[in-house]
């Protein structure tokens, strides 16, 4: 079983596509080379027309055929072959369904005509462009933006961001939060971006929602301070780079690195969020009062002391309980103390 798996893993390997740069000459001379051919195509046919109507159909036929031939056929074919790259841009090209090379760095190239270029995430890609750009305009408060995503077989090899939605998912202890990420990408192997996955965009939106899932169950929304403890709201520079080390090694079967992954949205979900705000409160006003009583215990614990050791006044053990008792009233309390003044004994 071990050497079927072996040998199956051998044939994928030996089967992938490696990546190859495509045979391409400059397209400049070409494209002068088509236009003196189609202008001479132009004065053939007038030629010809001559030659035919001065009854010398031997030389004016072939003439007159050849030039429209060219102008119809081979002009079309010769032009199919120019192409044009800007910086950050390749075509990958197949030939009858065989993978011929790819086609990098900015310029202008002539290869061969009968190529196809091939893009299978260029819908996906205008598709995620375009709902960015209606999110721009919501974010723009209404504001109408003149946005024109085109539909190209050309492999972009930019950096690229892909936002998500918003996903509900349970965290450590099982409370409901929404969450949403931001990931920037880029594709470096444009032979596995093609051929390995069938839709590079689908695909890397499929890896970053599970993989955001998987880390999330593992961290809890939020833990105190002094636990030491790792959450989603205090560790966010740690979720940030597990969540990139988890999409990463998802996706290099498709040839695509991730630069960056943030999270851009947590909140608890709305039916806990109104009960999480309230626990919250509840532990802030816990953990000030705890501070306030430690500090209120320590001032008093002071004043005996400096009362003692100055021999100002002495007291006995009531005395002191209610000394104490009055002093922690007066610290702790929330409202302005309203004392009474003993004009009298001490006793």
């Amino acid at each position: 079983m071990s050497e079927l798996t072996e040998k199956n893993n051998t044939a994928a390997v030996s089967s992938a596509v490696v990546e190859k740069k495509a045979k391409a000459i400059g397209g400049m001379p070409m494209l002068l080379l088509t236009l003196l051919l189609s202008i001479l195509s132009v004065a053939g046919i007038i030629f010809g027309a001559f030659l035919i109507d001065a009854a010398m159909y031997g030389a004016g036929v072939p003439l007159l055929v050849i030039s429209i031939l060219y102008l119809s056929v081979g002009m079309p074919i010769l032009v199919s072959g120019l192409k044009v790259l800007k910086p950050n841009e390749a075509y990958v090209l197949t030939l009858f369904g065989k993978y011929y090379g790819t086609l990098k760095g900015p310029g202008f190239f002539f290869t061969n005509p009968f190529v196809t270029a091939v893009n299978p995430g260029a819908e996906a890609l205008s598709a995620l462009n375009a709902s960015a750009a209606s999110l721009a305009e919501g974010n723009a408060g209404g504001k109408t933006a003149s946005t024109t995503v085109k539909n190209t077989k050309k492999l972009s090899l930019k950096a690229m961001t892909l936002s998500n939605s918003r996903q509900k998912i349970n965290d450590e202890l099982g409370n409901p939060i929404e969450i949403g990420i931001i990931v920037i990408w880029r594709i470096i192997d444009t032979t596995k971006a093609v051929f390995n996955v069938d839709n590079y965009c689908e695909y890397l939106s499929i890896q970053c929602d599970s993989a955001l899932r998987n880390i999330v169950r593992l961290y809890p929304y939020d833990a105190p301070e002094d636990s030491g403890e790792r959450s989603l709201r205090g560790s966010s520079q740690e979720i940030s780079d597990k969540l990139k080390d988890a999409i990463q090694e998802k996706v290099d079967v498709a040839g695509i690195e991730i630069m960056e992954a943030r999270i851009t949205h947590l909140a608890y979900a709305p039916e806990i969020a109104a009960a999480m705000l309230q626990r919250q409160q509840a532990a802030a006003i816990i953990d000030a009062r705890r501070m306030i009583v430690d500090g209120a215990v320590g001032m008093v614990e002071m004043a005996l002391e400096k009362l003692n050791e100055n021999q100002i006044v002495e007291l006995d053990e009531e005395r002191k309980a209610a000394m104490v008792s009055n002093l922690l009233v007066v610290l702790c309390g929330s409202k302005d103390a309203q004392p009474i003044v003993n004009s009298g004994s001490l006793y």
